[in-house]
């Protein structure tokens, strides 16, 4: 079994429905979710005009390869109306993930919003490239952008 860190959010529509359903999605076609973080409302990333997004990190339990995982979450993204149409724009689902497979995700220690529920979940787990905690990656990120936990986990 494989333990999977994914950042799940969405911008567009009913946010917290869009959380939901992912949710129930990924446990039905990726594996069992074991733990999830509270919910965040953040300020948008890199395009800042347009709406803010709800934000939540879920550890997942799972068989399948990085690959397979990675191919399933993006036909979920699908399945929910997920349209790829401009890079950091808005949408109603993201599971994030990068065009070519990277572990972790080369942007995270930059992102607050990413780091903050991550944090939550899994504060000690060293990142495989900075060989610091996620608890110290955040006290390090220089990012400004306003997250806020608007519930405890859902």
């Amino acid at each position: 079994m494989n333990t999977a860190y994914l950042l799940i959010g969405g911008n567009l529509g009913n946010r917290f429905l869009y959380l939901n359903d992912a949710k129930k999605l990924i446990e039905e076609q990726c594996g069992q979710i074991t733990q999830q973080s509270s919910i965040y409302e953040t300020a948008a990333w890199g395009i800042t005009e347009q709406p803010n997004f709800l934000n939540q990190v879920l550890v997942l339990q799972t068989s399948l390869t990085p690959e397979i995982l990675l191919t399933t979450l993006l036909s979920i993204e699908e399945k929910m109306g997920r349209v790829r149409t401009v890079k950091l724009g808005p949408r109603t689902i993201d599971i994030d993930k990068t065009e070519n497979l990277t572990i972790p995700h080369p942007a995270l220690t930059q992102r607050k919003f990413a780091l903050i529920p991550l944090n939550e979940v899994a504060a000690s787990i060293l990142h495989p490239v900075k060989k610091k905690s996620i608890y110290q990656l955040l006290i390090d990120c220089k990012d400004v952008l306003d997250v806020q936990k608007i519930s405890p986990d859902a």
